[in-house]
């Protein structure tokens, strides 16, 4: 009796690739082909560019007030259970959606409606199983102590690969399979992530009194000195990247005379640029820790980007954005490293998105400025940006320097 208890206490502890890795590489899969496939959906079944477009607005801006709540209900009900649930009726609402366009003409209306209907309802729910996936990789690194950065690298490893192939992937099932391939396949990562996600855990008493909402993390991140200086740099940061983001296309079509596919094509390589230096980072923060690399990573980011906005080549604008995009991994990396350190786990779920929707605000209002300045004007507000962005990190990071709370 005392061996199968053993036994059984073994199996209810799940590895870190068990238990956090592979449902998270599955919800990854999904969330990326969710936020890459819908849209490609939209425009196959409707043919129309201003509704692909109004389903990107329908995707994301329901994602940004999910982050308002999200966060409370993990908080409350726990990762495990919330990020079950989430990924099972994503899975459920793609499955009815690709049986109704299996029997409907695309021409008809309801086909129309049915595919936005779409983009709204798995837009917010995969914000809760994202919330609930980051939630419990801020609990694993918190375990590993010291080596939490190693469990940051290899979950943001996880997400760009998710974000490389996702597109790849929505785009050659759609064109080869039609509709019901592409989401009977989004439908399957999303049961694969439900049924390899830990079981859902007794609530411990008294949880369900705990305070949530978007006032509980500004509470918390004016209390934890480190990590506000950290995000608000990053958010700073995030104005010249959405910036740069918003603005490529006009740059390489407009202004370079290249096509769309070469404008995208600057972006894959920025990601695995990305990926390796997230390597790299993990690496390096063994040797010299968490500070210096970080600041280190700060530094590329800023000077890549005041390159940028005196570039004036396409092969120049791919190189100079992989180089900024390495650096933005890195901070990365660091960042999620400190937020798993300072935020307490009660609460980390209201702080967690509301530290992840300061960082996605800045790109709605870039292309809302993208929108207003002149094409050859984008140039100089680059520039701007760029300035703001490298004062932004310098400022943050030799604050850092000043304060005790440093986990390193």
């Amino acid at each position: 009796m005392t061996a199968h208890t053993a036994r059984h206490a073994r199996r209810t502890a799940p590895t870190l690739l068990r238990g956090i890795y592979l449902p998270r590489s599955a919800d990854g899969a999904a969330f990326a082909m969710t936020t890459y496939g819908i849209p490609l959906l939209v425009l196959a079944t409707t043919g129309s560019a201003t509704l692909t477009g109004l389903a990107f607005a329908l995707e994301w801006l329901p994602r940004l007030g999910a982050f308002t709540v999200a966060g409370t209900v993990v908080d409350r009900y726990g990762t495990a259970r919330v990020f079950r649930i989430a990924c099972v009726i994503r899975a459920l609402v793609v499955l009815a959606a690709a049986f109704l366009l299996t029997v409907l003409d695309t021409a008809e209306p309801t086909a129309t409606v049915t595919v936005m209907v779409l983009a709204a309802v798995t837009g917010v729910v995969t914000e809760f199983s994202y919330v609930a996936a980051e939630t419990a990789g801020g609990e694993a690194s918190r375990t590993a102590g010291a080596r939490a950065h190693r469990v940051q690298s290899v979950l943001l490893g996880i997400d760009q690969t998710a974000m490389l192939a996702g597109p790849l992937v929505s785009g050659l099932l759609l064109e080869h399979g039609g509709p019901a391939a592409m989401l009977g396949a989004l439908a399957g990562f999303s049961l694969l992530a439900a049924t390899l996600g830990a079981r859902p855990q007794a609530a411990p008493a008294g949880a369900t009194a705990a305070p949530g909402g978007l006032r509980t993390g500004w509470a918390t991140l004016r209390s934890r000195p480190a990590l506000a200086w950290l995000v608000g740099g990053l958010v700073v940061s995030n104005c010249a990247i959405a910036l740069l983001q918003a603005a490529m296309p006009v740059i390489v079509v407009t202004e370079l005379g290249h096509s769309s596919t070469d404008a995208g094509l600057i972006w894959s390589a920025a990601a695995l640029a990305s990926l390796l230096a997230i390597t790299a980072t993990r690496r390096a923060i063994d040797h010299w820790g968490l500070w210096p690399v970080g600041a280190a990573a700060a530094a590329v980011a800023a000077c890549a980007t005041l390159a940028v906005a005196q570039a004036d080549t396409y092969r120049g604008y791919l190189l100079l954005i992989a180089v900024l995009m390495a650096g933005e991994g890195g901070l990365t990396v660091v960042l999620r490293t400190l937020r798993s350190h300072l935020i307490p786990p009660d609460v980390f779920g209201s702080t967690l998105s509301l530290t992840i929707l300061l960082l996605l605000l800045p790109f709605p209002a870039a292309g809302l400025l993208v929108a207003a300045v002149p094409p050859a004007q984008l140039g100089h507000a680059i520039t701007a940006a760029a300035l703001v962005q490298a004062l932004g990190l310098a400022t943050a990071f030799a604050r850092l320097r000043t304060l005790a709370a440093s986990p390193a």
